[in-house]
């Protein structure tokens, strides 16, 4: 049986990302709803795949062959188009990450899905990736505590983090280079925020596995063009989180170092909208012993569809609480950050 997917949102995530990667499940769900904002976006999106389109929420989540709703609009738009979905009576919900930019929008989101016995799947992408549980199947089998933590992302341009800070430059003084003036720290704590509840959420969740206590923010600063340095400590673990886009930069690099007493755990993920396997795990020992894991053809994107798959089938259970602790993690760093910024950004 093929599940009818109404996708709110017309991005290049969409038509690079969510509408192949639905082409892949072999049939489970097909693409018969696209809407945008106006932008027009949704009917080149929808042409490719036979669907209708339509501009705003309303004909989507009237269509009766809208099973599952794909929520792939900004962020501040997210928990609201949830809730929407819910209360149209749709069957499942895929959420682009964050679910909310609120702690209470995120607690209505969890609570309204539960009640109503909705499936959601959040698309933290990483999250799903089998190199991911590889890595922690590793850890736990060794049993060697976790000393330190380091994400670092070095990525080509993204329209959509470029958006966020030309609309803070509108309201805000620019810098020389026209951009928002990143020494100013209102407008440095509003853009590390919402690059934190918007980017670094990919790899919060498998953060918040190694290390879930959230305890402190040591240091926060935004980095020009467009990137932060952020510092924080959880469970008692230091965690270093190091982001910026540049153009005309290296290839993509998108890595995760776990330290232990006796090893280095690598997990490195391809770049974003690309469907080029798993991430590639390797764990280097103090004795320069060397275990490189093999690749897996399929990545999280194509996880996290079949997990809906299976949730919506009733074979597994929907962890709500756990997405909510998510969303709480991911808040609580980012307000935290912000805060750090807005008093000299060193606590």
């Amino acid at each position: 049986m093929s599940h009818g997917v109404g996708i709110i949102g017309a991005g290049p995530g969409v038509a690079a990302l969510h509408a192949p990667t639905i082409a892949r499940l072999g049939g489970a769900f097909q693409v018969v709803h696209v809407s945008d904002s106006g932008s027009g976006r949704a009917e080149t999106i929808a042409l490719r795949t036979g669907a209708r389109w339509s501009s705003g929420i309303d004909d989507l989540l009237a269509d009766r062959e809208v099973d599952v709703v794909v929520v792939c609009s900004p962020p501040a738009e997210h928990a609201r188009h949830v809730l929407a979905a819910v209360a149209a009576g749709k069957r499942a919900i895929f959420c682009e990450k964050p679910i909310a930019t609120t702690e209470a929008d995120a607690i209505a989101v969890i609570e309204a899905c539960r009640a109503a016995r909705v499936p959601l799947i959040v698309g933290t992408n990483h999250l799903f990736d089998g190199a991911w549980g590889r890595a922690r199947h590793h850890l736990t089998a060794t049993g060697g505590p976790v000393r330190a933590i380091a994400v670092t992302m070095v990525l080509p341009p993204n329209g959509r983090y470029h958006q966020v800070v030309t609309e803070l430059a509108s309201v805000a003084a620019p810098a020389r280079d026209g951009g928002p003036d990143l020494g100013e720290p209102a407008v440095a704590a509003s853009v590390v925020r919402q690059l934190l509840t918007g980017l670094a959420v990919h790899d919060l969740p498998l953060l918040r596995d190694l290390a879930p206590d959230f305890e402190r923010v040591v240091y926060a600063r935004a980095v020009a063009p467009i990137g932060y340095a952020v510092g924080y400590e959880a469970s008692g673990v230091p965690i270093r989180l190091a982001t910026v886009m540049v153009p005309d930069g290296p290839d993509a690099l998108w890595r995760l170092e776990i330290t232990t007493d006796d090893e280095r755990i690598d997990v490195s993920f391809p770049p974003a909208f690309v469907h080029a396997g798993s991430a590639s795990v390797q764990v280097r020992y103090a004795d320069d012993r060397l275990i490189v894991y093999p690749q897996e053809p399929d990545n999280g994107y194509v996880a996290e569809w079949r997990a809906l798959v299976h949730a919506m089938r009733g074979e597994v259970e929907i962890e709500y609480d756990e997405l909510l602790a998510d969303a709480r993690y991911a808040l609580s760093l980012a307000d935290a950050a912000s805060a750090v910024i807005l008093e000299g950004g060193r606590r």
